[in-house]
Formats: structure tokens, sequence, C-alpha cells
């Protein structure tokens, strides 16, 4: 008897010893190793690559936001802030009773098949629209210009970026409603475009939030 509860006593012993080392090791020495590794060779990104505007944090690099207008009495539906550079739509997150565009309550898209005359109807309202916000005299923009990414969220609703092609759809748009010289909200685009992932990975893309923060200094310094 006395040989069985020292047993026990010693198995329960070692069995606390072990989970107080691998706390420890797992639980306190190794998440802050990876914190000081990653503060140290990639502050940006460990810190959520954080977008800065006069002094402040103005959102994520990884994160889309919506550029809108001020709900009026009565609406609904925002409408789009046409002076900014607009992103993918995120109809996922739309549709979803929990959420509000962009309140990353939840992340989603549609799980529309492309053959469901819904997401059929949206593609053909999302690109009459863009067609028409972003025609300006002397420019009209035709149907087939419209890029997919204009037209069609993400699969989480809330991509960051869009390709260069529907930022340069835009890019007219912008120069006039903020009185800008065309060929310079043109240069924005093209300075804030990047490439593929070393060189093969992904596509080429504009990410809104910095190509944003950029205008908003340009009309600034206008």
């Amino acid at each position: 008897m006395n040989n069985s509860l020292t047993n026990t006593a010693r198995l329960l012993t070692a069995g606390l010893r072990a989970l107080l080392v691998l706390t420890l090791v797992t639980g306190v020495l190794y998440p802050l190793a990876v914190t000081g590794v990653a503060q140290g060779l990639f502050p940006g990104k460990a810190n959520g690559s954080e977008v800065r505007a006069d002094g402040r944090v103005v959102g994520s690099a990884l994160i889309g936001q919506s550029y809108e207008l001020p709900l009026k009495k009565g609406q609904r539906t925002p409408q789009a802030d046409l002076k900014w550079f607009q992103g993918r739509p995120a109809n996922g997150l739309a549709a979803n009773s929990v959420n509000t565009r962009h309140s990353l309550l939840v992340s989603g898209a549609t799980n529309l098949a492309a053959d469901n005359q819904t997401l059929i109807e949206h593609v053909r309202d999302a690109r009459a629209a863009v067609v028409r916000d972003n025609s300006v005299p002397g420019h009209a923009i035709r149907p087939c210009e419209v890029p997919a990414d204009a037209v069609t969220s993400s699969g989480s609703g809330l991509d960051p970026d869009i390709s260069p092609q529907y930022a340069r759809l835009q890019a007219r748009r912008v120069a006039v409603r903020n009185a800008l010289p065309f060929a310079r909200v043109e240069r924005l685009v093209a300075d804030h475009t990047e490439g593929r992932t070393l060189g093969f990975m992904g596509e080429p893309r504009v990410n809104v939030l910095r190509l944003n923060t950029a205008l908003a200094d340009l009309v600034a310094r206008h």
C-alpha cells in the first residue's frame, strides 16, 4: 500500500514538474523569443503593418477599408466617396447579418456559384457603377475596360489591394474630383504599384490605403 502511494506521488510530482517546465518553455520563453526576433527583424509586420498619416495610425495595410460618404437621413446604403480610390467590393460581408462592411466581426465571401443569378446581377450592376463613376468629361470608360477585381469581392472580403488596371482606371476621376493634374495622379499610382512577390508569386497590386494616404498628402500640398 505504501509502495503504491509512493509510486503515485512520484508520478504526480514528475508530471507536475513536466507541466511547469513545458509551460515555462512553450508558454513564456518561446513566445518571448519569437516576439523578440519579430520585433528586431520585422517590427512593422510584427505590429500589424500599421499605416500612419499625420502622426497617427489610420489603418493596417493588411485589411481593406471603405471610403464612403456619411449616411444621409433615411439612407441605408452608403455611397462611395469618389474623391478617393475605391477598393474591391465586400459583398460577402455586406450580405452577412452580423457584419457591416469591413467591421471585422467576421470575414468571408458570398460563396455564390459563377452561374448564380444574384451574383451575375451584382457584377452587372457593379460594372455599370464603375463605368458611370469613373467616366469624366472627355474620357468615357467602356465596360470592357473594367477589370474583374472592380466588380468581385475576394475570398475574405477584406482584400487591401486592387490591380494596377483598376487603380489606373480610377486615376482620371480622382484627379478631377481633387482638382489635381492627371499626370500627377497617374504617377502616384505607378509609385504605389508593387510587383509580384519574389518576382514570380501572385500578381502586381496596389495597396489602396497606402495610395489614398499618399493622395491625401498630395492634395494637402497642392
